[in-house]
Parts: C-alpha cells; structure tokens; sequence
C-alpha cells in the first residue's frame, strides 16, 4: 500500500530541501536547490537541517555545500543558528564543497572562523576522526 503525505508527515507539493544520508557514522547532509534565496525555502531549509541533527546518532554532521552557488544572508543566519544548536546537542558540524561564491560570503562575514570548513566529502569525513595536538 504507498504512502501518502500525511503518513510521511509532509505537506503536499513540498519537495524535500535536503537530503541526508549516512556515510559511516556520519550524518551526511546535502541541499536540492543551487541558490538558496526564497524566504519560504529558507525557512524550510533551516527545520530541515535543525531536524537533522537529532539523527546525527554518532554526534558528527557534515553539510555538503556542492552545487550551492548562491546563498541570501537569511540562509547564513539559519547556519549559524544550525551551528548553534550542533554544539549545545554536542554534534561535530563540518562544511564540505563550498563555492567560491558562498566561501567567498563567509570570508566576508568572518564565519570561515566559525565553521569547520573542509575541501571534500572524504577529506571532511576523515577529519572527524583526526585528534588535535592533545588528543
């Protein structure tokens, strides 16, 4: 018997705005739209990725930017909340296949400080498992 909508807990007509994935013991998480700029999208985005983060069962999320070309500053104000919430649920959060475009925002606003931002998927895969100097 398929399911229908209600069953799934979703609204009609509303595609996914992210998908996630396990990739090892990481929460792998990805966008559907290249920009990132209605407000209603936005919004959806942000719920999705809070969502998220209470299925990082091994507490490591990586947000997988590729094919994102364009943010509005709303969506970077719904990362920094993510990144929020990710350190006070005690979920590593990394930031993989960023654009010039979107890095270049982040540059701008100082947030490339903030977020852990690697090169690709498997480099930033990787990295959750790499120790620091002290441990």
């Amino acid at each position: 018997m398929p399911l229908c909508f209600s069953q799934l807990n979703l609204e009609p007509n509303v595609m996914a705005a992210i998908t996630t994935q396990f990739s090892g013991e990481v929460l792998v998480a990805g966008f559907t739209d290249s920009k990132i700029l209605d407000t209603q999208r936005i919004e959806q985005v942000g719920k999705e990725l809070l969502e998220a983060v209470s299925t990082a069962a091994n507490q490591k999320m990586l947000l997988n930017f590729n094919g994102v070309t364009f943010m509005s500053s709303a969506m970077i104000t719904k990362l920094v909340t993510l990144n929020k919430t990710c350190k006070a649920k005690g979920v590593k959060l990394k930031f993989c296949d960023v654009s010039a475009n979107v890095m270049e925002v982040f540059k701008i606003t100082k947030l490339n400080k903030l977020f852990d931002i690697q090169a690709g998927e498997e480099k930033a895969i990787a990295s959750f498992d790499k120790k620091g100097w002290l441990g």
